[in-house]
C-alpha cells in the first residue's frame, strides 16, 4: 500500500520506509516478554490474545490519517502481534524431532511469503476500489480470523521431564552463541527489508511500472520464497546443520544484491529476474536461524530464546527501511542497494565463528 499511502498523506520516502518498519519497532519491546509468557503459560493463549489484538489495531489504522497516527497504531500492532513468533515457533519445537525440525520450521516460516503473495495479489484491487482504509481493514480482519483459527486448532506439545531441564546450558540472555547467531542474522535481514521491502516502490517510482504491475513482481518473489524456505529447511535436515546452509545463503544474497546494483538501469526483462532472485535469497534463510536458536536453548527456554533472537533481529530491522529511504533520497537507488549488499557479507563473517 506504500504508493497509495504516499499519495494520500504526502509522505516522504524516509517516512514511508519508517512506516514499513514500524511494526518491527513495536516488537522490540514485546518479544522477550511474549517469549517468557509462552514458556510460562503455553503457546495457545499467547498466540490467540496477541494476534487478535493485533487485528484490532490494524482495523483502527484504517480510520487513521497522517504519518504519526499511522505510526502509533502500526507500532502497537507490531508489539501485540509479536506473540505469534514465540508461540508458533515453540509449538513446532514441541511437536517435531531434530531430524524433521528444519523442514517443519521452514514450513512455518512460509507464512511470511505466503501472506506476502496473497496480499500482493488481493490488496491492490481492494485499495483501488475502497482506498487505504479498506486495505488496513482487510489486514486486520485476516489477523482476527487467524487468531480464532489458531485457538481452535493449536494444542500444547508434550513436555520433557523436569530432569532434562536441569541440564540445560546458560539462559539465552547469557549464552554468547545465541547472541552471535542473532547478531549475524540481524545483518543478514537487511536485504529482506530493503530489497524485497522496497521492490514495489522502486519499480513504481523509478522504473514507471504501475502499482499493480510492481505488486505482481513482489507476488512472484514471495511465491518463490516459499520454495526457497522449504528447500533451505530440508537442506538443513539432510546435512544435520542449520548454520552451514545459513552461511551459504548469506554469501549468495551478497552476490545477487551486488549483481542487482549493476543491472538497475538495464531493461526490465533483465532487471526483474535478478531482482526476484535477490529477493528470494533474502527471504529464504529465516527458518534456519530460528531453528538454530531454539535448538541451542532447549525446550524449556525456547520461548525466551526466540524472543531474544527476534528482538535482536527486529531492532536493526526496524531501522533499516527508514535509513535506506534516507540514503536513497540523498544519493541514489544504486548506492542504497550497494550498501545493503555489504550486510549479508558481514553477517556471514559473524556466523562463520559459530561451529556447525
Amino acid at each position: 500500500m506504500a504508493p497509495f499511502l504516499r499519495d494520500r498523506d504526502h509522505l516522504s520516502l524516509a517516512q514511508t520506509g519508517f512506516l514499513i518498519s514500524s511494526s518491527l519497532i513495536g516488537s522490540i519491546v514485546s518479544l522477550i516478554p511474549w517469549g517468557l509468557a509462552t514458556d510460562r503459560i503455553g503457546e495457545r493463549l499467547v498466540l490467540f490474545v496477541g494476534v487478535l489484538l493485533c487485528g484490532v489495531a490494524l482495523v483502527a489504522a484504517g480510520f487513521a490519517h497522517g504519518f504519526w497516527a499511522l505510526t502509533v497504531l502500526l507500532i502497537l500492532a507490531g508489539g501485540i502481534g509479536a506473540s505469534v513468533q514465540s508461540a508458533s515457533g515453540r509449538a513446532v519445537l514441541h511437536w517435531f524431532p531434530p531430524a524433521q525440525r528444519g523442514l517443519a520450521l521452514a514450513l512455518r516460516q512460509t507464512a511470511v511469503p505466503l501472506s506476502g503473495f496473497a496480499i500482493s495479489v488481493v490488496l491492490p484491487p481492494i485499495v483501488h476500489a475502497g482506498g487505504v482504509r479498506w486495505g488496513f481493514i482487510t489486514l486486520g480482519a485476516s489477523c482476527i480470523a487467524s487468531a480464532i483459527l489458531g485457538a481452535l486448532v493449536l494444542r500444547e506439545g508434550p513436555r520433557p521431564d523436569e530432569a532434562v531441564q536441569t541440564v540445560l546450558g546458560p539462559a539465552p540472555i547469557r549464552d554468547p552463541r545465541i547472541w552471535r547467531l542473532s547478531i549475524g542474522s540481524a545483518l543478514l535481514i537487511a536485504p529482506q527489508l530493503c530489497v524485497a521491502g522496497f521492490t514495489v516502490l522502486y519499480l513504481h517510482d523509478r522504473r514507471g511500472m504501475s502499482a499493480g504491475g510492481a505488486a505482481a513482481v513482489l507476488a512472484v518473489m514471495q511465491a518463490l520464497a516459499v520454495g526457497g524456505r522449504i528447500s533451505a529447511g530440508r537442506w538443513s535436515d539432510v546435512h544435520a546443520s542449520r548454520l552451514a546452509p545459513l552461511r551459504a545463503i548469506a554469501l549468495a544474497a551478497f552476490a545477487f544484491v551486488i549483481l542487482l546494483t549493476l543491472v538497475l538501469d538495464a531493461p526490465l526483462a533483465l532487471l526483474i529476474p535478478v531482482l526476484v532472485v535477490a529477493g528470494v535469497l533474502s527471504m529464504s534463510w529465516n527458518s534456519l536461524s530460528f531453528a538454530a536458536a531454539v535448538e541451542l536453548a532447549g525446550h524449556g527456554r525456547s520461548g525466551a530464546a526466540i524472543g531474544l533472537q527476534q528482538t535482536l533481529l527486529n531492532g536493526p530491522g526496524a531501522a533499516y527501511p527508514g535509513l535506506f529511504g534516507v540514503l536513497v533520497a540523498v544519493s541514489s537507488w544504486r548506492v542504497g542497494f550497494a550498501v545493503v549488499a555489504l550486510f549479508p557479507l558481514a553477517g556471514w563473517r559473524v556466523l562463520k565463528a559459530l561451529p556447525g
